[in-house]
């Protein structure tokens, strides 16, 4: 709870130097030390009388400002961009001056902003920062989203998201690059991956991305996709009407780790990544060329994995705990495997060409099913159904015993 005998900290979102609402309004007024870059501080009217701090450079001093004015009685206004809670100061200066401490009075974030000043809708799109964050992991994330938005920075500028795109063999993007939407000197530019790669931005800017084949005309999520559309070896792939139903069984979780031993051509993987982007997928396949089709299938549909080339016995010691598994391949040793890394609420999925290993499985998962697919294939004027090999499926735990 708030302490009544301290004087709160006021966090004021701006926008062009424009704050929003009657208590933010209010919050400036009655400011007695007012904290924001220079720009911010040129840009914004408040109280006459108002001692100004500058927000630049090392935080920590300022940091230290804003305790001692507050503790001394002042009342502290601290000027945002946009959003303060969204990527911003928020959670700084919560953790020194604690939640309870602070007014927040937000304004439209800087991505809500670009993303109107595009006429785009994004309740749909991931939002990522690179801004004091590894841009590996940024770009791992834009990967597996068809829309997207990146806060960019001064050592992660909008140039360098496109060019990492570009090494990571990612899918054609609509990218835009918005700089200070809202102000007089707003900026937008708008091309493609190569453009936004050669071209030279202010760096605190949003960059906005997009997949044109990514339409609202078309179904919205889709899974078991035919097996042509993935590079494989002699049928060497798991069938789609099968991975149908492995994909269900894993109960796929919106984050985490999915681990697919085994994988061949990756198709149970890929799926996956492309349906939960927030997934983060090892694809483990011992087999060289298998590996460099892993790596071609999931650039053609636009997803990022981590491809792990080699046993699996030997290779899982160094990934991270899985939260879902999919065996494929790896028999019953990486089965075994799974099962002793697995982390609480996970599951895991096998399937098996031969019942005998399929009932060793079930004695370890609980679940056992066999499917039996023929499909429809011409016969003169007629249909003949084409019986495909029978596989058996098996999953575990049950869902009470990942409960608890």
């Amino acid at each position: 709870m708030r302490d009544p005998t301290t004087t709160p900290v006021d966090v004021v979102g701006v926008v062009g130097g424009e704050s929003f609402g009657a208590a933010a309004r209010a919050a400036l007024d009655a400011a007695d030390v007012l904290v924001g870059s220079p720009r911010q501080l040129g840009l914004v009217k408040a109280s006459p009388s108002a001692e100004h701090v500058e927000l630049t450079g090392d935080l920590d001093p300022v940091l230290d400002a804003i305790i001692g004015r507050q503790r001394s009685g002042s009342r502290v206004c601290v000027l945002a961009s946009g959003d303060p809670g969204f990527f911003g100061i928020v959670r700084l200066l919560g953790m020194r001056v604690g939640t309870d401490n602070l007014v927040v009075h937000p304004a439209p974030s800087s991505v809500s902003l670009a993303f109107a000043r595009l006429g785009w809708s994004w309740d749909d799109a991931l939002v990522v920062s690179a801004h004091g964050r590894p841009l590996a992991e940024a770009i791992a994330s834009v990967l597996r989203a068809p829309k997207a938005a990146v806060l960019t920075s001064p050592d992660n500028p909008p140039e360098a998201i496109g060019a990492a795109l570009l090494a990571c063999g990612s899918s054609p993007r609509s990218t835009a690059v918005l700089t200070r939407i809202g102000e007089v000197d707003e900026a937008v530019f708008e091309g493609d991956l190569d453009a936004l790669a050669a071209g030279s931005f202010d760096p605190m800017s949003v960059v906005v991305l997009r997949d044109p084949v990514v339409t609202t005309s078309g179904p919205s999520v889709t899974w078991g996709r035919d097996e042509s559309d993935f590079e494989h070896r002699n049928g060497m792939i798991t069938k789609a009407e099968v991975r149908s139903v492995v994909l269900a069984k894993l109960a796929l979780p919106r984050a985490g780790v999915l681990w697919d031993l085994g994988a061949g051509s990756g198709s149970v993987g890929i799926e996956a990544a492309r349906l939960c982007p927030g997934l983060r997928v090892f694809a483990v396949e011992r087999d060289a060329e298998s590996v460099a089709r892993i790596q071609t299938n999931a650039a053609t549909h636009g997803v990022s994995i981590d491809v792990v080339h080699g046993d699996v016995a030997e290779v899982l010691g160094t990934l991270p705990d899985p939260d879902r598994v999919f065996v494929g391949g790896g028999g019953l040793d990486g089965l075994d495997a799974s099962l002793t890394r697995l982390r609480a609420g996970g599951g895991v999925v096998a399937t098996f060409a031969l019942v005998d290993r399929a009932v060793l499985a079930w004695r370890r998962l609980g679940n056992l099913i066999q499917l039996s697919v023929a499909r429809g294939t011409a016969a003169g004027d007629g249909v003949r159904l084409q019986p495909q090999n029978p596989v058996f499926v098996c999953w575990g735990p049950e869902p009470s015993a990942r409960e608890s």
